[in-house]
């Protein structure tokens, strides 16, 4: 099940930090980088955050979120994917992925992760994402941008 979440709901927000950061210290050691901001973030910041919430849940655990932003009427920016990495390759990242498609049907979708976070690298390159550019956030530490027109905009 997937569901919007509310981030202001303080128990919610704690049981979705502690995913992100598990998630986060997953690709920090698969990237070779701990200054990952969602990694440092704290209660606080996370029920702050202005950020569209969606949850994945098996039964009544929250085991997955996105999280993105409507930049403008055109694109949908796709700012956190994070999965319980309990709950990794069970294709939770897709499902939400494949819900927001539906939820935000925009002509364009834009996401970036760690240039070394290799699945989830393969996992926006199987679902048409190509990449637009790479960025160096500290020596050495790469990401990489990705873009998606939909299948609509992809045929004019």
């Amino acid at each position: 099940m997937i569901t919007p979440l509310d981030v202001t709901d303080r128990a919610l927000a704690e049981r979705l930090l502690a995913i992100q950061h598990a998630a986060y210290a997953v690709e920090a050691e698969l990237i070779g980088f701990d200054g990952i901001p969602p990694l440092q973030e704290d209660l606080a910041g996370l029920m702050s955050s202005t950020e569209l919430w969606l949850g994945r849940y098996d039964r009544t655990e929250l085991v997955g979120a996105l999280a993105y932003e409507l930049p403008d009427d055109r694109t949908v920016e796709i700012s956190r994917l994070i999965v319980d990495p309990a709950h990794a390759r069970r294709g939770h990242g897709r499902a939400l992925l494949d819900h927001l498609d539906q939820a935000e049907p925009r002509p364009v979708s834009i996401v970036s992760t760690g240039t070394a976070n290799t699945p989830a690298v393969n996992l926006y390159k199987s679902r048409g994402y190509t990449e637009t550019g790479r960025v160096e956030v500290a020596p050495g530490i790469f990401l990489t941008q990705f873009s998606r027109a939909t299948a609509t905009q992809r045929s004019s």
